[in-house]
């Protein structure tokens, strides 16, 4: 695999930005994309999968879209849900650069582009939805879910999609191993060999012991 890869933080191929024809959350237009981002030439068949089999975005709150591309997933949010705040997250500039003139050109003023260490540290999460990089390696993607999933609010989910072939069942079993107090995970939908996996918080464990009556 080239290390340019969309999971640069700055690719070095040229930009070539081009438009493409979507839909989003049931609105049709255009959006900017360009190389070095993934998916340039289409919403992706994943990201597809996601956004038909997960529920409509909580109505406020902050939501976040982890790994956002271009983005089709924070664009989608931000359209279902005008009074959330959206933070699309990725490391790649390229594509912070694009979500940021989609949203504008869309007149989506709820949506911030940003990479992940500017999003602030006492922000939690009314959902999460991703297209995780997996190609980024087990231990890199690990360390991702490991790092946002306990930003989720009580009683909030995280949405992912992986594809079958490159291991959505492992990284289902690892997830239910990893997050085995507090959450519940399990395969929501399955579709053009693609998992969506449901992780669900439903609350912190108490933090001092509970008495006992006598």
């Amino acid at each position: 695999m080239a290390s340019d890869h969309y999971f640069s933080a700055s690719p070095a191929g040229p930009e070539k930005r081009r438009r493409i024809p979507v839909t989003l959350a049931g609105r049709d237009g255009h959006v900017t994309t360009a190389g070095g981002v993934f998916s340039p030439d289409h919403v992706d068949d994943g990201t597809r999968v996601l956004l038909a089999n997960s529920p409509a975005a909580p109505p406020g709150g902050n939501l976040l879209d982890l790994g956002c591309g271009w983005g089709p997933i924070a664009l989608s949010l931000a359209l279902e849900a005008p009074h959330a705040t959206v933070w699309a997250v990725d490391v790649n500039e390229r594509a912070l650069d694009l979500v940021r003139r989609n949203a504008t050109e869309w007149g989506l003023d709820n949506v911030n582009a940003v990479t992940p260490d500017d999003v602030p540290a006492d922000i939690v999460f009314r959902s999460i939805r991703s297209n995780p990089p997996i190609r980024v390696g087990k231990r890199e993607l690990h360390t991702l879910l490991e790092t946002w999933i306990p930003r989720l609010d009580h009683r909030s989910d995280a949405w992912l999609v992986v594809q079958r072939n490159l291991g959505s069942d492992s990284l289902q079993r690892w997830l239910a191993a990893s997050f085995d107090t507090g959450y519940s995970v399990h395969r929501a939908a399955t579709g053009k060999g693609f998992r969506v996996i449901r992780v669900r918080r439903h609350g912190s464990p108490p933090t001092e012991p509970i008495a006992l009556s006598t």
